[in-house]
């Protein structure tokens, strides 16, 4: 036989042994992605027990138990501006067992916040699935004098330093929200933090600040009572389910002017893609749910589709937004 056809058959053989191996291995990975999870899944969240963010992720990750056919347990572990829960998972095991609950602001502006610290939040964690966008509204004082926009800016620009706005904490969409409204409109006011949100929106209603950036979720209390109102809506249209309160350019204000925060699910770094792309899914499917639109309606939260790659790239856009309002203040938490 000649050397020729020898190597020719030999070939045919390492081919079909290949195919075999390519065969067994997308097996495998059927295997992989059907039987995920079959244990326990946990998600640890940077937000307080009660919070819009905590409650909306109860709800689904009760459709995601009945989907996987296993537990996901909630851990809250608020405070230290994220790390505590941030540090809680960094070091485990990137197997979709333990996922992170954080909001746009950890990934983007926790970098700048905290420079001393040499933490990237995108270097340590992985996007894997979205869960929603919160917009803003400006809200003031019941017997507040300003009826609008074009009122707040005319006295913040007669009275320099002098118009306060309160935040649920520095570096927060309420503070840097407020920052951007002072550079786009070249006025000059000034930031109060309260460590309780509740407390934010009692001082708002008693004039003690004159103005904040509001969600649905955590003003509504406040709002109900009477004690505050909103003069307008920092998106680029109107609130379907407030349709009377204006867009911050309708009321008067800056065009294009919008703030907004996304609540997605990361993973320690080193995900395989496989895995990220079955919890992307499933999350997306659960979010899909009419139960959980409907509950997503009440707080004005539009549910996202993201992919992975998505995620990443919405918080970088941010990060560069944030950048150039902590330097411009030289705002810093270290």
């Amino acid at each position: 036989m000649s050397k020729t056809l020898l190597d020719q058959i030999f070939g045919i053989l390492r081919f079909g042994a290949c195919g075999l191996i390519g065969l067994f291995s997308c097996f495998g990975y059927a295997q992989q992605t059907v039987t995920y999870p079959t244990k326990p899944v946990t998600i640890v969240t940077a937000f307080a027990s009660g919070s819009g963010p905590d409650a909306v992720l109860r709800q689904v990750t009760e459709k995601l138990s009945k989907l996987w056919g296993q537990p996901v347990y909630i851990q809250n572990k608020p405070g230290g501006g994220g790390f505590i829960a941030i540090e809680s998972v960094i070091r485990l095991a990137p197997d979709g067992y333990t996922l992170i609950q954080l909001d746009s602001e950890h990934l983007a502006a926790l970098p700048h916040l905290y420079k001393s610290k040499g933490f990237v939040t995108l270097n340590a964690l992985d996007p894997v699935a979205p869960m929603f966008r919160t917009p803003f509204l400006i809200a003031v004082a019941t017997d507040s004098k300003w009826q609008n926009m074009k009122d707040l800016i005319a006295t913040a620009k007669l009275e320099p330093g002098k118009v306060s706005y309160g935040s649920w904490g520095i570096g927060s969409p309420g503070h840097l929200g407020g920052e951007e409204l002072g550079l786009l409109t070249s006025t000059e006011m000034t930031h109060v933090a309260y460590r309780e949100v509740s407390q934010l929106f009692t001082s708002v209603g008693s004039g003690d600040v004159q103005w904040s950036l509001a969600s649905i979720p955590s003003s509504q209390g406040i709002f109900k009572a009477g004690k505050i109102r909103y003069i307008a809506v920092a998106t680029s249209k109107r609130l379907s389910i407030m349709p009377d309160v204006p867009t911050v350019s309708e009321a008067g204000g800056p065009q294009g002017f919008a703030v907004n925060s996304f609540v997605s699910l990361l993973s320690p770094k080193g995900i395989s893609p496989e895995l990220k792309s079955k919890i992307n899914s499933d999350v997306i499917k659960v979010l899909s749910d009419p139960e959980v639109k409907a509950r997503f309606d009440t707080f004005a939260f539009e549910g996202l589709s993201w992919s992975p790659e998505e995620i990443r790239k919405n918080a970088e856009l941010k990060e560069k937004v944030y950048q150039k309002l902590i330097e411009r203040k030289n705002i810093s938490l270290d």
